[in-house]
C-alpha cells in the first residue's frame, strides 16, 4: 500500500517547471495566499483528489523522456513527508527533483534535522523558495514568478548551512 498525497493535478511533460523535461506534480493546499498567485485552485486543503504515490510512480516510470520530477504547489512542504518518500523513490530512477515553496530555504532549515522539511529539503536537488510577490514579478527570469524567488542548489545548500544560490 503507497501513501495518499492531495494534488490539484499534474503535467506529463512541462518545460517550464525546471531544467529539460519533467513531471510535475501540484499539491493541493497552501497556507501562504499570494496576491496574484498562478495555482489559486490549489491554496484550499480540502480540495483537489487524493491519488497513492504509486500511482504517480508508475505515470513517472512510463515516460522514458524524463529528466526530473517537480513538486509545485499549492505548498509541497505541507505534506512533506509523504512527498519525502515519493522523492526517495524517484532518485532510485536517476531522475532530479525540483521544489517550489513559499517559503524560503532559511525557514525550512531550521531545524530541519528534527521535522518532515529536512526529508524532502535531502531528496530535493533543486529548490525554488519564496513567496511570489506581484510587485516583483519579472517575465525574464527562468522557472520563477518574482525576482525575490531564488533558484538554489539544495545539496550545496544543506552542506554549506546556507542558501547557495544557482545563476541560471
Amino acid at each position: 500500500m503507497s501513501d495518499l498525497l492531495r494534488i490539484a493535478g499534474t503535467v506529463n511533460d512541462s518545460i517550464v517547471d525546471g531544467e529539460g523535461i519533467r513531471f510535475t506534480i501540484f499539491t493541493q493546499g497552501c497556507p501562504h495566499n499570494c496576491k496574484g498567485c498562478h495555482n489559486p485552485q490549489t491554496h484550499d486543503f480540502n480540495g483537489g483528489e487524493l491519488v497513492e504515490t504509486a500511482t504517480l510512480l508508475e505515470k513517472i516510470k512510463s515516460n522514458p523522456l524524463l529528466d526530473g520530477v517537480t513538486f509545485s504547489g499549492g505548498e509541497p512542504f505541507c505534506q512533506a513527508e509523504i512527498l519525502a518518500k515519493l522523492g526517495a523513490d524517484i532518485k532510485i530512477l536517476g531522475l532530479n527533483i525540483v521544489t517550489y515553496t513559499g517559503y524560503t530555504f532559511e525557514e525550512l532549515y531550521k531545524d530541519y534535522d528534527k521535522n518532515s522539511w529536512g526529508k524532502l529539503l535531502e531528496v530535493t536537488d533543486f529548490l525554488i523558495d519564496g513567496k511570489f510577490i506581484i510587485e516583483l514579478r519579472d517575465w525574464q527570469i527562468k522557472f520563477r514568478g518574482s525576482s525575490n524567488q531564488r533558484y538554489i542548489d539544495c545539496k550545496k545548500s544543506l552542506e554549506q548551512g546556507r542558501a547557495v544560490e544557482i545563476e541560471l
